[in-house]
């Protein structure tokens, strides 16, 4: 079953683009129930950049302000107000490396999410991957959620756990947990946007409720 309408989906991205080039790939697909309207990057020399023009996505790189880890007041409107001139209805975070706010999730309710390369609720923040290498678990893996107030805190749409072998090191590990956040998000993707679901607190049910 698919939505009555494809959706116009923003990527904000900060790093290589890796997971862009994945959603970029499904979402040639008609079936995919979206197409990519606009990439938003806060670093121009980001390879994201390169990868959405390789894919012929317009792709901006909007001021973010002084701040590190968030967009300033100002600049979230700002960015707020790029998306929707472009039309956008539902927002991916692709390796987006900054906190949103309330004004920006509420122009968007229930229609952010983000990939974590972990399984949540287990390390969440940043350097997921090193910290559960350095804790030496025996599963790991990657989450894709929706986004609120809380930081990698929302209720969880699909999950992929990847194993920590004896014989890996951090760099082979990173390396499988990104090949799974690769296959993960855009599955993740197509089924918010083409599946029935429902939500019961933090806990999200395929098959039940309605669509987007």
């Amino acid at each position: 079953m698919t939505t009555s309408r494809s959706r116009r989906l923003a990527v904000l991205a900060s790093g290589k683009g890796g997971n862009l080039r994945a959603l970029a790939g499904h979402a040639r697909d008609a079936a995919f129930g979206g197409t990519i309207a606009l990439v938003l990057c806060d670093r121009p020399d980001a390879g994201a950049v390169a990868v959405a023009r390789e894919f012929g996505l317009a792709v901006e790189t909007p001021e973010t302000g002084p701040f590190r880890t968030r967009l300033a007041a100002d600049a979230e409107r700002a960015w707020v107000a790029r998306l929707r001139a472009h039309a956008v209805d539902t927002v991916l975070l692709a390796g987006f490396m900054r906190v949103l706010h309330a004004d920006f999730l509420d122009a968007f309710p229930g229609r952010v999410l983000n990939l974590h390369p972990s399984l949540l609720p287990a390390f969440p923040g940043v350097d997921a991957i090193g910290r559960a290498y350095r804790h030496g678990v025996r599963v790991t893996g990657a989450t894709v959620h929706l986004v609120t107030s809380r930081v990698d805190d929302g209720p969880i749409l699909l999950q992929q756990a990847v194993p920590v072998e004896d014989h890996d090191s951090l760099e082979t590990l990173e390396e499988r947990v990104h090949a799974a956040e690769h296959a993960l998000y855009p599955e993740a993707v197509h089924r918010f946007l083409t599946r029935p679901f429902a939500l019961e607190g933090q806990r999200l049910r395929w098959g039940e409720g309605s669509h987007l």
